[in-house]
């Protein structure tokens, strides 16, 4: 029931969020203005897209190291696989997904590949808010409106900097200090059943396993570079759709446009529905004085560009691995847990999700 009654509220916020997104689109002129478009633009952007998920596999490599040898290409196939979840099922089930399906390839632990997700994650935020500065620094909106909504990006960008930094400050301290977290875990194992309080251990150990490479400043670095490259990309992506409708977008407005899709895609919707088209929409005309129809417009095509290959793609990947939709539903419950050697018995859930798993 629990379930459901989330499943209905994501649709409806979806729902709510693509009405806010038309609610004064001329869909014929939206039509027309897809067809107007520059299709030699749109296949590039179409390309760097594809470009930019081959990034974040190299990426994941390098942040995968302190771990062992990974394959690129099994990198690159769980990284597919696990985007491709998140774009159709809500709650961001891939970012639990990919790691698993990786771990299973590579015979990693489960938890130390989560925590690389999340040394990711903040390394994303950091890179869109230094290409978010760099905008700012050398591009402004020249309308009254635009001024105030580029004010709160500002306000907002420093709040979520402050929180990355911190987080980034807290996976150096853990890492640095492990004995302190174990400490830490053991007097809150204490508490717990004695199951639960293994099961907690074995996973805080391997997650602090993880962080290892916030140790490795060479690794950390290359990382750091290989995230600027994929929002730089990304940020190119932007300029393109845009430029394709006929938008006039500064470069530097890719920057800030595409910052604003990440606040619209965090959204709880599958792919960022509704947020991501309104938040876009919202910055082409307000920020860069788009037309709504090509806003509109570019808004669809750009959210298309973004998830339907990696979607397809994925899709494909998972049959390949014998993951199916249904089980995933339920994984997001499912990250803490471990290969069959390590795990307790309630990962036959997770073992469900996912046949096969031959090293190929």
């Amino acid at each position: 029931m629990r379930r459901r009654l989330r499943t209905v509220a994501v649709l409806a916020l979806a729902v709510g969020l693509m009405a806010f997104f038309l609610r004064s689109a001329d869909l014929e002129r939206v039509a027309a203005a897809v067809r107007d478009a520059r299709w030699d633009l749109l296949g590039a952007a179409l390309v760097v897209t594809c470009a930019t998920y081959v990034v974040r596999a190299i990426r994941w490599c390098w942040l995968l190291r302190p771990l062992g040898d990974v394959r690129f290409r099994v990198a690159l196939r769980a990284t597919v696989v696990g985007f491709a979840a998140s774009a159709i099922l809500p709650g961001r089930v891939g970012e639990v997904l990919r790691p698993y399906v990786l771990a299973r390839r590579e015979g990693l632990s489960v938890s130390a590949a989560l925590a690389t997700i999340v040394l990711e994650r903040l390394l994303d935020v950091l890179a869109v808010l230094a290409l978010l500065g760099v905008a700012v620094l050398i591009g402004a909106p020249g309308s009254a409106a635009g001024t105030g909504l580029l004010g709160t990006v500002r306000s907002g960008a420093a709040l979520a900097g402050l929180a990355a930094a911190a987080a980034v400050g807290a996976a150096f301290v853990a890492a640095g200090h492990p004995d302190r977290v174990a400490r830490a875990v053991e007097r809150l194992g204490a508490i717990l059943p004695a199951r639960a309080a293994g099961v907690l251990t074995r996973i805080a150990s391997r997650f602090i396993e993880g962080l290892a490479v916030v140790r490795n400043r060479r690794v950390l670095a290359v990382a750091g570079v290989w995230s600027l490259v994929h929002w730089a990309a990304a940020a190119a992506v932007v300029w393109l759709v845009t430029v394709a409708f006929d938008i006039a977008l500064p470069v530097s407005g890719a920057a800030v446009l595409m910052a604003l899709t990440v606040v619209g895609v965090s959204l709880p919707t599958p792919a960022g529905i509704g947020g991501y088209h309104a938040a876009y929409q919202v910055g082409a005309t307000l920020l860069y004085g788009a037309p709504d129809a090509a806003a509109v417009a570019a808004a669809l095509v750009l959210h298309a560009t973004s998830f339907l290959p990696v979607t397809v793609v994925g899709v494909v990947c998972m049959t390949q691995e014998g993951v199916h939709l249904t089980a995933v539903r339920s994984f997001g419950g499912a990250g803490a847990e471990e290969n069959r050697s390590a795990a307790p018995a309630d990962e036959s859930a997770v073992a469900a999700s996912a046949a096969g798993g031959r090293r190929t």
